[in-house]
């Protein structure tokens, strides 16, 4: 099965942004870029994770080892929330069974 791709030159220039700033957040590990005979193409599954990015760039100025940064954070108080949601199934449970 073959998966579209989306070609970043093309992609930039329809959204009027930077290829450099593509290829910075490819650099960083932030996306994946593929180089398909020589032109570089992203994943359309890239897309929101990219879009997040321009618009913290953009909108608010945020360079790229910012956007790495409170990607992690975000990643980490996600990781939180899920453990925290699992700790209250879990005193449910514990707080039925004492009952």
């Amino acid at each position: 099965m073959q998966t579209e791709l989306i070609i970043m030159s093309e992609y930039c220039n329809k959204c009027d942004i930077e290829a450099t700033f593509v290829e910075m957040l490819a650099d960083e590990g932030l996306i994946d870029v593929q180089s398909v005979e020589g032109v570089l193409c992203l994943e359309p599954a890239q897309l929101p994770d990219l879009e997040r990015y321009i618009r913290w760039h953009y909108d608010l100025s945020i360079n790229v080892a910012g956007i790495d940064a409170i990607r992690h954070l975000l990643s980490q108080m996600e990781s939180m929330q899920e453990e925290i949601r699992f700790l209250k199934r879990h005193l449910a449970v514990l707080s039925e069974n004492w009952q």
